[in-house]
């Protein structure tokens, strides 16, 4: 079902396979799908929404991620976040690095370093330029999690900064963005942020009122958090 529509973004609530293949007319994908490790840590208890976090639905394999790629083809360009820890998207061409605040990473980690980075994978034909950008994106936000990080206030454990997602979506080609994978919204958000036309889906209606609230209040954004 189609859940909320503005002059910029569309979103339907379901599959975006078995549902929704509406994303797949756009032009620019960019999306945070289930990585496939199967992540989990219990309860947000400082969520200001109230959210659980009891992992990702469909994380305990790269099946979703794999089969949404597999449709939207080799050819148009994309942006697709990962995890070190998971197999690579097939056919990625660069990899991009999402870098965390300091100390993110911390929780599991029993070795000298955090994990305060993961990698963005670049699929399909970009266009040919000169470069002028770092690949190393980070974030401004001082934590990840804990009562004002940007994953706990928008009360989703894949939940990305706004400063990030922007500056993506900033250096892709034109055109509309999709994003199958929407879970609190980071990527429409970001692209209306930016004057930019965007389809996304997620399959939990908890994740799809977020958003729609993120999207009808054009200030309302969590703190920042996309």
């Amino acid at each position: 079902m189609k859940y909320y529509e503005d002059d910029f973004v569309t979103l339907y609530l379901g599959d975006c396979l078995a549902d929704h293949r509406e994303w797949l007319d756009t032009d620019v994908l960019v999306t945070d799908p289930p990585y496939g490790i199967g992540w989990k840590k219990g309860a947000m208890k400082a969520a200001h929404n109230g959210a659980k976090n009891l992992g990702i639905q469909n994380d305990d394999t790269t099946e979703a991620r794999d089969s949404a790629l597999e449709s939207w083809g080799p050819e148009k360009p994309a942006l697709v976040f990962g995890s070190l820890q998971a197999a690579y998207p097939e056919g990625w061409r660069r990899m991009l690095v999402f870098e965390k605040p300091p100390h993110a990473g911390l929780i599991g980690s029993r070795l000298p370093w955090f994990r305060n980075w993961e990698p963005i994978f670049m699929l399909g034909e970009w266009p040919d330029q000169t470069p002028t950008r770092s690949a190393v994106i980070a974030t401004g936000y001082k934590a990840a999690s804990g009562y004002s990080g940007y994953t706990t206030l928008a009360g989703h454990s894949h939940a990305k900064p706004n400063d990030v997602m922007e500056s993506l979506i900033e250096a892709c080609p034109p055109g509309i963005i999709a994003d199958p994978f929407a879970g609190s919204g980071s990527t429409l958000v970001a692209a209306k942020n930016l004057g930019r036309k965007s389809v996304g889906v997620e399959l939990e209606e908890r994740y799809c009122e977020i958003i729609a609230k993120r999207l009808a209040q054009d200030v309302f954004d969590f703190g920042g958090v996309a």
